[in-house]
């Protein structure tokens, strides 16, 4: 087996105007590509940061996620330069991160912020 790297994570979000400001406009995730699929009456928006690529899709009428420690992904997680800066930024933005805290393991600084869907979204040092 010869497994290089991710090639892409995916997300289920459920407003497309929402999900892109949150990704593109805040985040900084480059647009690669948008393809509404009539046959599903969904949105598969393919995004870019780094050499990793997002997919999101928009579909309706999907159940909420339950708790973020549920069987499943659990967060994503992104390396920063400086937790204390990006925190900064995204507050400035209207996004709330919980309290800044060292991570137990690395000695680190990380803390969590969730996207509109209320997935978790970690920023790392």
């Amino acid at each position: 087996m010869n497994l290089n790297h991710i090639h892409h994570i995916a997300v289920i979000c459920s407003d497309k105007d929402i999900a892109l400001d949150f990704y593109h406009n805040k985040l900084g995730f480059k647009i690669i590509r948008e393809n509404y699929r009539p046959e599903r009456d969904d949105w598969k928006i393919d995004l870019e940061l780094g050499d990793c690529e997002l997919e999101l899709f928009i579909m309706k009428d999907h159940p909420l996620r339950s708790s973020p420690e549920a069987y499943g992904l659990r967060h994503l997680a992104f390396r920063v330069d400086c937790v204390d800066d990006t925190v900064a930024e995204l507050e400035a933005m209207g996004i709330t991160c919980e309290p800044i805290r060292l991570d137990s393991f690395t000695g680190k600084k990380m803390t969590f912020f969730h996207d509109p869907d209320g997935l978790p979204l970690e920023i790392h040092e």
